[in-house]
């Protein structure tokens, strides 16, 4: 016989653990299956968190590597640098703090199974078919969250369409002194997206960069001053552009298996997160009123995207302009950007995980004007 569960979590990472932990708190019979041995392994991410982000995952400070106040963006000549005087974001073990979260919802009463994949659906009987270190096994749920990554099986099982947009990343650290408090970014080492150098020590550094072609040439190219300085190389997948829907029959999706990265930063803690907590929210209340109906599934995407979800319209469509400014265009507005008066506006309005905000902010500025032309070239290129 099926072993039955109110909640099962396809994806042990922060987003899968943090729903867990929320449900089987709740009281929910919770599982949540993790593919990998151990929690946060690999490591597919650069581990840069912002200030708020690290307090959704609500772990101890035991990760934290180093802690960051600013930035300096670098483009050909051109140099923007800003500090906001306070920690603005927090460099983590991510196998660490993955542990922890992981840790934490198996505290809280979910049931851990590691080393075990989902290879199949049967949505009308709310059968969820696993493959483990004990060969298959068939698990039954009332309500299930995919929480499984940017090439999410239960996204595809579903049938629910691809992002329009991924990007490959690649990093390593190096042996490397970086001025410990900022964190470099070089918008022009990779034209889709950046580059960024991450301070994890006083002579260790983080260079890694995104984009969607010729990475692994341009990401040559960026290391070559310290090749042979590199270790741990990884790479990963970013999602970008939401998808069509992120829910069905008893089924959420969240995190990066529905694309909620932020498409200015290709950070997904966050966002994920916050969809984490209101996937544990549809779930229980679903149980509690036995109301599994596409309203009530709805109600997810729409909690989702009356939190954060307008962030994600307009970062998309500034990551889609970003993509026809040319290197020389964007020296040019990181040299707008340089002007003490912006440098204020950043520093009072920046928010990694909210940047609308400095968006607007900025654009009103008449400091801003040289660069409305050069945006205003990019803006009418993305639209040939």
């Amino acid at each position: 016989m099926n072993r039955t569960y109110d909640v099962a979590i396809v994806g042990g990472g922060p987003v899968g653990s943090t729903a867990a932990r929320i449900c089987a708190k709740s009281g929910l019979k919770t599982l949540l299956i993790e593919e990998q041995a151990h929690f946060g392994y690999p490591v597919q991410c650069a581990g840069l968190l912002s200030d708020s982000a690290f307090r959704e995952c609500e772990v101890s400070q035991s990760s934290v590597l180093n802690t960051v106040s600013g930035a300096d963006v670098h483009a050909g000549e051109a140099t923007c640098s800003f500090d906001a005087g306070r920690t603005m974001a927090y460099v983590v073990d991510r196998g660490a703090l993955d542990h922890e979260m992981g840790k934490a919802a198996a505290d809280a009463g979910a049931e851990i199974k590691l080393k075990t994949i989902a290879t199949g659906i049967s949505r009308t009987s709310g059968i969820l078919h696993l493959k483990g270190i004990n060969g298959p096994e068939d698990v039954s749920y009332s309500m299930l969250i995919a929480a499984d990554g940017p090439r999410s099986s239960i996204s595809r099982m579903v049938g629910i369409p691809r992002a329009p947009v991924y990007l490959s990343g690649l990093q390593c650290d190096v042996h490397h002194a970086l001025p410990p408090d900022h964190v470099q970014v070089y918008p022009n080492a990779s034209p889709e997206f950046f580059g960024w150098m991450i301070p994890l020590h006083p002579d260790r550094t983080r260079i890694g960069l995104c984009g969607i072609h010729h990475v692994k040439e341009r990401f040559s190219e960026f290391i070559r001053p310290f090749q042979n300085k590199a270790t741990h190389f990884v790479s990963g997948t970013i999602p970008l552009g939401t998808l069509t829907r992120s829910y069905d029959d008893r089924i959420l999706i969240a995190g990066d298996a529905a694309a909620m990265a932020k498409p200015t930063s290709g950070g997904g803690v966050y966002t994920g997160i916050r969809a984490a907590r209101h996937a544990a929210e549809v779930a229980i209340r679903s149980i509690e009123m036995d109301d599994f109906s596409q309203k009530a599934m709805a109600s997810y995407e729409l909690a989702w995207k009356a939190d954060f979800g307008h962030e994600i319209v307009r970062g998309f469509h500034f990551f889609q302009i970003r993509q026809k400014i040319s290197e020389k265009d964007m020296e040019s507005l990181i040299r707008t950007l340089s002007h003490p008066d912006l440098q204020e506006v950043i520093t009072r309005k920046g928010d990694m995980d909210r940047p609308s905000a400095l968006i607007k902010a900025l654009l009103s500025h008449p400091r801003m004007i040289p660069a409305y032309y050069l945006m205003g070239k990019a803006f009418a290129r993305s639209k040939l």
